[in-house]
């Protein structure tokens, strides 16, 4: 087993986790008429990165790892934190891009770490993810792109 893949899979998991409690608070706090549609699609991800944190914690006990507890954790998604203005919509669509960035990366990273490693069943798993967050990506690129136009 490749010490960079479990310490790939770890900051994935803790990335899934931190990003769950962001977007959760985000479609708690933003107001506005034109915050709605980004609200629902706040809450519809939050279900599918608790499911992404799932699956790598799986993945990691079945390495024979863990994955890490709330003393580890390590926020790093500074451009995601609500905003002042809770009508500023635009500065979360930006910080969920850089989030599902972040995430598009490590997914990469973790993709050849796997291969590196001769691990098919990580590399499975980090491709699917992978296509999701690059699903998220192109989504909130929509988004961008309508709130700049206005």
């Amino acid at each position: 087993m490749s010490e960079d893949v479990t310490a790939l899979l770890k900051r994935a998991y803790q990335d899934e986790i931190e990003t769950v409690m962001n977007y959760m608070t985000n479609s708690i706090v933003l107001d506005g008429v034109r915050a709605e549609e980004i609200k629902e699609s706040l809450k519809t991800d939050i279900q599918e990165e608790l499911t992404h944190a799932e699956q790598i914690g799986n993945r990691l006990k079945q390495l024979d790892e863990k994955p890490p507890g709330s003393a580890a954790f390590e926020a790093r998604q500074h451009e995601l934190q609500p905003p002042e203005d809770s009508t500023d919509v635009l500065s979360v669509i930006n910080g969920v891009l850089t989030a599902e960035e972040d995430a598009i990366e490590t997914y990469r990273a973790l993709i050849d770490a796997a291969e590196e490693a001769n691990d098919p069943v990580t590399e499975d798993l980090a491709v699917t993810l992978l296509a999701d967050e690059e699903a998220h990506r192109t989504e909130f690129r929509g988004f961008k792109k309508e709130y700049e136009r206005e």
